[in-house]
């Protein structure tokens, strides 16, 4: 079992110092990666399915893990995940690359369609085919990271005649990790991602999203090269060795705790005391 840390954008690691000193702490204990979430916007006033108060600081994820990334030296990054269908493809695969050159090849890309219409609405995007878009633009972004001569022409993106670079450390990309808890994504997961990412879950709704999975496995064609699909969960219940055991019980490869204090030392706390009372760190 893996252990990783989500929220190194958001909350009091908003503020730089913290989220350096939280994600070394997490290198030291053991954890192999810390992630960000994303909303560009939220709305105001919060209602749902919106998962955060309006006023909820929430740095951008390539400039959070950039930064992270020079203070650290060997845990993973993860964008746990990025709303791929609100983003520009080709300014996304530059940033991302970017994050993967300089960290030396520790990005780990997490893709999701989104949930929230007004954030949508707020951007200019039509929340309609949001899926098909994502798909779209994760295919664009892997021709500008793979093909010696980029070119794509989808429904969303189009494009020939241009380089990006530099293109990413890692080879052929960085992992790609499809989150969501719907039959598109599990599908989508099967068909594109190195791994798969179910936030918020608790044992039984992890068991529910890998019988999923394995019926989207069973129903659509997974490219070899792909390899196996690593299972990533944020759980709800409290991390001990039971508690971890019974997740790996289920074929969950890395439980990325909910980083959530009103402090610096908070967190610090909950990073080490969580490494030492799952049996991972």
């Amino acid at each position: 079992m893996k252990l990783g840390f989500f929220g190194i954008n958001f909350g009091v690691c908003t503020d730089p110092e913290t989220a350096t000193a939280v994600a070394q702490a997490a290198e030291a204990t053991g954890y192999d990666s810390v992630w960000t979430g994303e909303h560009v916007v939220l709305p105001d006033p919060q209602v749902p399915p919106s998962p955060a108060p309006p006023d909820t600081p929430m740095l951008d994820p390539a400039v959070s893990l950039a930064y992270v990334a020079a203070g650290t030296k060997t845990i993973k990054l993860g964008t746990g995940i990025i709303i791929l269908p609100q983003r520009n493809p080709a300014v996304l695969a530059k940033e991302l690359a970017s994050v993967d050159v300089v960290s030396g090849g520790r990005l780990i890309f997490g893709v999701g369609v989104g949930y929230l219409k007004p954030e949508f609405d707020a951007l200019g995007i039509p929340f309609e085919r949001k899926g098909a878009r994502t798909d779209d633009y994760l295919e664009a972004m892997l021709a500008l990271w793979t093909q010696e001569h980029p070119e794509h022409h989808g429904p969303f993106a189009s494009f020939e005649g241009i380089q990006a670079m530099p293109r990413p450390h890692q080879h052929p990309y960085p992992p790609i990790v499809i989150g969501g808890h719907t039959a598109p994504a599990y599908r989508r997961a099967v068909q594109r991602g190195n791994g798969w990412y179910g936030f918020a879950l608790d044992l039984a709704k992890t068991e529910a999203s890998l019988a999923g999975l394995r019926d989207a496995a069973a129903a659509v064609a997974r490219p070899a090269a792909l390899g196996p699909l690593e299972i990533s969960v944020t759980p709800t219940e409290v991390l001990d060795r039971d508690v971890v055991r019974r997740y790996e019980d289920l074929g969950v490869h890395r439980l990325i705790l909910l980083g959530l204090g009103a402090t610096k030392q908070d967190l610090l706390d909950l990073v080490r005391a969580t490494a030492s009372d799952s049996g991972i760190g």
